[in-house]
């Protein structure tokens, strides 16, 4: 499964600068995956050294030096959970509640930047880094027990029997054939031959810098006018087409708009059943889209 991890971080990505740019780009994207954490525990994640943006397919690089965290995160989960999904390893109505934990397990750290040379070699050195460091095990002979400090600057020791520290050790070494760096994209040895067989691989592409706003898929609004029979981007009052602002998913806030603004909601019509609305569900997630 865990080059379906790695697939899911990189669709997610090329989902996030589609949103991002407006255009189908492809971005360089350089994967690191790690199976183990801080402990030697099983913690399996992934590190991406990417480019901030993509080339079009005029050749075009479109520059993105922002990245929502929050988004991203939502993006990379549908897909996880839509790889389990599809393997039958959980089922539709355990993917609903997960998604309503205030913590659901997944998380995206975006704030580190390279500027040089000597960041980046600095940065791919962390993702590559060793299952443990040296500095920081001993050997109890005495209990025969080992003891590994839980971070490079943490005080927290823990200690465990020797055979366990075998074990752990070992189920983080990959199988055989087991790819554990990837490269995609701009980054990748068959874009590269391709760009160069073709005579179209400029050493300086030219670049957009202006990045375009986000726009939010209309899927989820054709989806509910099928549904309900009701057009949510349609003026109540004017009759004129609504742009979307922003959206707003914390149910205090919203229950205080609700409040405000004295409204009630009266439903035309029940909302569909259960069967129907996974069915729904697995149709977005067949498109793509999101909502």
């Amino acid at each position: 499964m865990l080059s379906g991890l790695c697939l899911c971080g990189k669709k997610a990505l090329v989902k996030y600068f589609k949103a991002a740019t407006g255009s189908e780009i492809i971005p360089g994207i350089i994967a690191i995956i790690q199976t183990f954490g801080s402990r030697i525990n099983a913690h399996p994640h992934l590190h991406f050294l990417i480019s901030e943006g993509g080339s079009d397919r005029k050749g075009c690089f479109h520059s993105v030096s922002h990245f929502n965290d929050d988004l991203l995160q939502k993006l990379f989960t549908r897909e996880v959970f839509s790889l389990l999904v599809h393997k039958q390893l959980i089922n539709l109505t355990l993917v609903q509640k997960i998604l309503h934990w205030k913590h659901t397990g997944f998380h995206v750290h975006s704030k580190v930047r390279a500027t040089s040379k000597q960041e980046a070699e600095r940065v791919g050195k962390y993702m590559i880094r060793p299952i443990l460091s040296l500095k920081r095990l001993s050997f109890d002979e005495a209990q025969g027990q080992v003891i590994y400090q839980d971070g490079k600057h943490s005080s927290k020791l823990e200690r465990m029997d020797y055979l366990e520290f075998i074990a752990r050790v070992t189920s983080h070494i990959p199988d055989k054939g087991q790819v554990m760096i990837r490269y995609y994209g701009l980054y990748s040895n068959a874009h590269r031959g391709k760009m160069q067989k073709e005579g179209d691989y400029p050493s300086h592409p030219p670049i957009i810098e202006d990045e375009a706003s986000f726009k939010p898929s209309r899927g989820w609004a054709e989806m509910i006018k099928k549904v309900y029979e009701v057009d949510p981007l349609l003026c109540p009052n004017c009759r004129g087409q609504m742009h979307i602002i922003s959206f707003i998913d914390d149910h205090k806030v919203i229950d205080k708009i609700i409040s405000h603004l004295k409204l009630t909601f009266m439903t035309e019509r029940p909302p569909p059943p259960q069967r129907v609305q996974q069915e729904l569900l697995m149709a977005a997630e067949e498109m793509g889209e999101y909502f």
